[in-house]
């Protein structure tokens, strides 16, 4: 298996996927959006991966290239193979085929829990997955429209749209399941997230959370396997 992944900050790579990767011998190789990379042809890779980031899909002005992963994203869906969005890589695949993103007005920051909708919970994506799953949230924008003819798979009490399929191997996830124990470090050196950690956790936030998801971290990795080997054999 050849994997491409696509990455829109330093920090927000696949995280203990990575691990998993190594350990199967997996290619990966990565696509800096931010740094002015252009995307490979398709056809050499077996799947994709969309990871997280700090800007907004509207953003196309200020991220010129946020035209070109969109357009990059619908070859690779027109061309049915598997692709797997996470956070804004989520969103990004839910607007580049068609759905609409939004602001919420109460951003998802923490470890929460999400619910796996009917759908969900017979979907090969989440096979021997519970219905209820903590995860990492930190994003205050969600999909608010899905694309057409995507299946809701997974919803929490703050934003309706957790997880979506779109075909038979298109998957979105706005929740975080690739956490390892430096993700919370890392990512609050961001100036947008350590901003959002300050609004939704106050003063202290960092702590607060690195504290809690330290606490998680091995039942998140037992999750982020699960959607790994079942995603694996989608591939």
């Amino acid at each position: 298996m050849r994997v491409l992944v696509y990455q829109h900050i330093e920090v927000e790579h696949p995280g203990i996927f990575r691990t998993f990767l190594r350990e199967d011998s997996v290619t990966c190789d990565v696509v800096e959006w931010y740094s002015g990379d252009a995307a490979p042809e398709h056809a050499n890779y077996d799947a994709l991966w969309i990871m997280g980031g700090p800007m907004d899909v509207w953003e196309e002005n200020k991220y010129p290239w946020l035209i070109s992963e969109k357009q990059a994203i619908r070859d690779w869906v027109q061309a049915e193979k598997p692709v797997l969005g996470i956070c804004l890589g989520h969103q990004l695949l839910a607007d580049a085929l068609g759905g609409f993103v939004a602001p919420m007005a109460d951003p998802e920051v923490g470890v929460q829990t999400i619910k796996l909708t009917d759908a969900g919970i017979v979907d090969p994506l989440f096979d021997s997955v519970d219905r209820h799953n903590i995860c990492l949230q930190w994003h205050g924008s969600e999909v608010n429209t899905l694309p057409r003819d995507a299946v809701l798979l997974a919803a929490s009490a703050g934003c309706d749209c957790q997880a979506f399929r779109y075909g038979e191997r298109v998957y979105g996830l706005q929740y975080h399941m690739e956490v390892t124990g430096e993700t919370v470090d890392n990512w609050a050196k961001v100036p947008a997230y350590a901003e959002s950690l300050k609004n939704s956790l106050g003063l202290g936030g960092e702590s607060l959370l690195a504290s809690a998801v330290e606490d998680a971290l091995p039942q998140l990795n037992r999750i982020a396997r699960r959607i790994y080997n079942n995603f694996k054999r989608l591939v």
